[in-house]
């Protein structure tokens, strides 16, 4: 491994908690990490941070280079994986040429990118321009960090976003986004006397991004559990709990439901259980072999579900679209509009929450896609919201930056790397917002499993991906 330095940085990242919102320790450890060598290091008010390290000598007159990358990770874990993201490490290992974690996520999404730039601040040997290295907050939940900068925090006009998971590939576009949230307020009642219980339960998806994996046939935990409970809602089944996935721009991989029913159906519930993981064994076999299913028998002593919301929200479940809606029409391939059914959760005050997000590239799709999954569960009688908004990037084929890209990876690696949009979000559609004319370009390492406790990081592609970052900055000088 040439590039020690990165995995090093790296590692030290590991140890710092940075979930989205919780970002307070990255924060004073950036702080502390500029200042202790004398770069000029700021941060504003939601906690984005600046580090500038100015222009070795006979380069003070190249372009002024901006490089961005998210402080925050997706904390996702399996869930017999005891780990507390607030204060424990990411227990790293390394197997075959990949980084992993231990039954979490690795969070090389983006603490790879944040790496390679505290590897630049920290090189006094390297002979570039001015640099600002910018680190926003809590991009995996709604890009907040870059939704907040304000239009003068930095000052390059060139921004090289290091928060790309596929080497060999540049992109230069991405997909907008939005969440839409369903809230059914419930009425607990008893558990009626005579009645038995069981705790149905679905593991083992391969889960993933909700935007880059949502065209790879990955089995959706909560989609698969609401379709099994819609079939039985015909033995007049009570609802005892439910819950499933985790976060809005995962996958879920998870999910499970305790139900209640009168002994003499207990039989037929659990053969329709079994059958249908058979069958949906079946379907996934090819995209998601790990797909388990368990059924057993439980002692329910807490209330259940009313009648009509565990039936509302059960068939509401079951009704919403989850997956790729279009495809692009103008680039081949290319996912264009998609929904992700998130999560399910039980909350205190008789609370069900229902979690997804939808994506395009194409702002009146995008609102479709929402407001597709708003009526929905409008009809189910939740009380629906939007929030966290966010717009595309739109691709510039004659971005500068694109070509000095271009033409450093071909006299690095001898060949032609692929240029492409990509439909997860990035943050450059909100910087193009803030700063018009920012020429901005995006590439990093390979990374698999993101947003999934299989995330993996490609060990030989940080290597290359060093060398491509360190050429760009030297010729666009």
């Amino acid at each position: 491994m040439k590039e020690g330095k990165v995995l090093t940085f790296f590692r030290d990242i590991l140890r710092i908690p940075r979930e989205s919102g919780h970002e307070e320790h990255m924060i004073e450890y950036l702080l502390e990490f500029g200042r202790s060598r004398g770069l000029d290091t700021k941060r504003d008010e939601i906690g984005n941070v600046l580090i500038t390290k100015p222009a070795a000598k006979g380069c003070e007159e190249w372009p002024t280079v901006v490089l961005q990358s998210h402080q925050d990770m997706v904390c996702e874990k399996n869930g017999d994986v005891k780990h507390d993201f607030a204060k424990d490490a990411i227990n790293a290992y390394v197997k075959d040429g990949w980084m992993r974690a231990k039954g979490t996520t690795l969070g090389a999404d983006d603490g790879i990118g944040i790496a390679s730039e505290l590897a630049i601040l920290d090189d006094p040997t390297l002979k570039l321009g001015k640099i600002e290295c910018l680190f926003t907050i809590s991009e995996e939940t709604g890009l907040d960090g870059a939704n907040a900068i304000s239009d003068d925090f930095f000052t390059g006009k060139i921004l090289i976003n290091l928060d790309s998971e596929d080497w060999g590939q540049l992109f230069i576009g991405c997909a907008g986004g939005i969440d839409t949230t369903a809230t059914f307020k419930y009425f607990p009642s008893p558990m009626p006397e005579g009645l038995v219980a069981a705790r149905f339960s679905i593991s083992g998806g391969i889960g993933g991004h909700s935007g880059d994996d949502i065209d790879k046939g990955r089995a959706n935990a909560v989609q698969l559990l609401a379709r099994f409970l819609y079939v039985v809602l015909d033995y007049d089944i009570e609802l005892c709990a439910i819950d499933g996935g985790n976060k809005r721009n995962a996958i879920a991989r998870e999910a499970s439901a305790t139900i209640a029913f009168a002994p003499e159906c207990e039989d037929d519930i659990i053969g329709i259980f079994n059958r249908m993981a058979k069958a949906i064994a079946d379907e996934y076999s090819i995209t998601d072999p790990g797909i388990k299913f368990s059924a057993e028998p439980v002692k329910w002593t807490g209330d259940i579900v009313d009648t009509n919301t565990s039936y509302c929200l059960i068939a509401a479940l079951n009704a919403a679209p989850h997956g790729v809606l279009a495809m692009s029409a103008a680039v081949k391939g290319l996912v264009e509009t998609s929904t992700n059914l998130a999560s399910v959760k039980m909350l205190p005050d008789n609370v069900i929450r229902v979690g997804s997000s939808q994506r395009s590239a194409i702002n009146s799709a995008r609102r479709a896609a929402a407001d597709r999954v708003e009526a929905c569960f409008a009809l189910a009688g939740a009380d629906v919201s939007h929030e966290g908004e966010y717009p595309g990037w739109k691709p510039n084929t004659d971005s500068p930056v694109l070509k000095a890209t271009v033409e450093s990876y071909r006299r690095l690696f001898k060949e032609e790397p692929i240029v492409r949009a990509i439909h997860a979000g990035l943050e450059c559609g909100l910087f193009q917002g803030k700063y018009p004319d920012l020429d901005m370009i995006s590439f990093g390492p390979t990374i698999l499993g993101v947003h999934s406790p299989d995330e993996r990081l490609e060990l030989a592609t940080v290597d290359k991906f060093w060398d491509l970052l360190i050429d760009v900055l030297q010729h666009l000088g």
